[in-house]
């Protein structure tokens, strides 16, 4: 694992070779990963790796260039183009960033744990045969992938700001059931790889695929209608899911600017459940935290949705200059100088209410759909938070207040926001779920969630 103080040499030296306005951000990685399928170990992988992000500034354009080495060569060579990309622009007239964020001290975390930042390869696959070894004789098969990693960041601007932060993080997935069969799934994302037990995630994914063997029933809701609507039981793999989606369409502060977010012209307004707080807290227990963002701005809480109302959006430092003259950046950009995207939450929060547990939940459901996760999220139209795709792994059919045996899985077309706006009740302890695909480099992020209960689920399409 390369040490922060190198990776600070680093982004000091690339500053220095950029001249005029520049940040310097650069990032190493050691991440394992083991993954297993049909009950077989099918794949392992040890990844080290640094990047240098050299943003350079000119007349209000930005210019960005990578490097994949720490010497002054690559690093010299992508401030040269970082610096040609900005001057280049800057032909065309003054540009819309306002420059770079003055220094602040950032606050530290408890995001990193040692002994994930010292793991080894042998114990991936210790978690690959714990796992397959809780699935042994059970008559199914299992598939999933383990993973953790330690990434260290360091940032230096020509304004003063000098920063490093460490983070680490670890999941493991699991998927139960034959090919064509019922499957079930269950997951767990921690900073720490030794606080998971991958046993225990198994048995849960393993326990969702047999239910005492019972075949899954297909649902007919539709009864020759175009959509229908029954009241869901959604696990917190399933919230989260649509809570990450929901952090693009109502919270990115370029969105909003321009009009085109969810919350345009909405803030103040109520958009949920009075049950519902939502915020983006980097310090709240059970996250996957860090120091600050992608412009070296410390992270700090921001609430979302308060009591059902609309309260705020995250901004980076283009978005903020965006929004008007009252507006700062609230430490959300995912990339120095701001992403295409626009910034975006990475740490929602979800606030508990007041259900024991799930079986609270579903107690007073005389007909409806308990839900694991969903699968294939695709937005319809973004502003008003309409998606579709499916539930997977883990459907069942509740009757008469209890869970009445597995169900085919179905497709929905609903608003995230209504959804929210009819949630009826919330178990009383989130836990985090990890929302990261680890495409590209690692980094780790989630949203910390309870199960919910809401009325009126807007199911399109029956399986058969």
């Amino acid at each position: 694992m390369i040490r922060a103080d190198e990776l600070l040499d680093a982004a000091r030296r690339a500053v220095r070779a950029a001249s005029g306005e520049a940040l310097a951000r650069a990032v190493g990685e050691r991440s394992l990963t083991a993954r297993m399928a049909r009950s077989v170990p099918t794949q392992a992988t040890d990844v080290q790796r640094v990047r240098v992000e050299v943003l350079c500034v000119h007349d209000g354009h930005t210019g960005l260039a990578v490097a994949s080495r720490l010497d002054d060569g690559a690093l010299a060579a992508a401030a040269r183009r970082a610096h040609d990309v900005a001057a280049a622009a800057a032909h065309a007239g003054p540009g819309d960033y306002p420059g770079l964020p003055s220094p602040a001290v950032p606050r530290g975390h408890d995001g990193f744990d040692a002994a994930t930042a010292a793991l080894e390869p042998r114990q991936a696959g210790e978690a690959i045969r714990a796992a397959l070894e809780a699935a042994d004789g059970a008559g199914v098969e299992l598939a999933g992938t383990w993973t953790a990693g330690a990434v260290t960041e360091a940032i230096a601007t020509s304004r003063g700001l000098e920063a490093t932060d460490a983070a680490t993080d670890a999941q493991f997935r699991a998927v139960a059931g034959p090919l064509g069969g019922f499957r079930g799934y269950a997951a767990r994302t921690a900073v720490a790889a030794g606080s998971i037990d991958v046993a225990a995630v198994a048995r849960e994914a393993l326990g969702k695929a047999s239910d005492g063997g019972s075949p899954p029933q297909p649902i007919d809701p539709l009864g020759g209608a175009s959509a229908a609507e029954l009241t869901v039981v959604l696990g917190p793999d399933a919230v989260a899911e649509l809570l990450n989606l929901l952090g693009a369409m109502a919270f990115d502060g370029r969105a909003w600017a321009e009009g085109r977010s969810a919350l345009s012209a909405r803030l103040g307004q109520r958009v949920a459940a009075p049950g519902v707080s939502l915020s983006d807290s980097v310090r709240f227990p059970g996250t996957l935290p860090r120091a600050f963002d992608a412009e070296g701005v410390p992270k700090t809480p921001i609430p979302l949705i308060q009591d059902g109302v609309a309260h705020r959006v995250v901004h980076d430092v283009r978005s903020a200059a965006w929004a008007g003259a009252d507006q700062a950046s609230t430490g959300h950009a995912t990339a120095p100088g701001g992403a295409v995207a626009g910034p975006g939450p990475r740490n929602l929060v979800l606030g508990g209410g007041g259900a024991d547990d799930e079986a609270e939940l579903i107690a007073p459901v005389e007909r409806g759909l308990y839900v694991t996760r969903l699968w294939y999220l695709n937005p319809v139209r973004a502003k008003q938070t309409l998606v579709t795709g499916v539930t997977r792994e883990g459907t069942f059919l509740i009757e008469d207040g209890r869970i009445a045996g597995p169900a085919l899985d179905v497709r929905f077309t609903d608003s995230i926001l209504r959804v929210l706006s009819v949630t009826e009740a919330l178990t009383r302890r989130p836990r985090l779920v990890g929302t990261t695909q680890f495409y590209g480099p690692r980094f780790a992020y989630g949203v910390v969630c309870p199960a919910v209960r809401a009325r009126g689920f807007r199911v399109t399409a029956a399986s058969s």
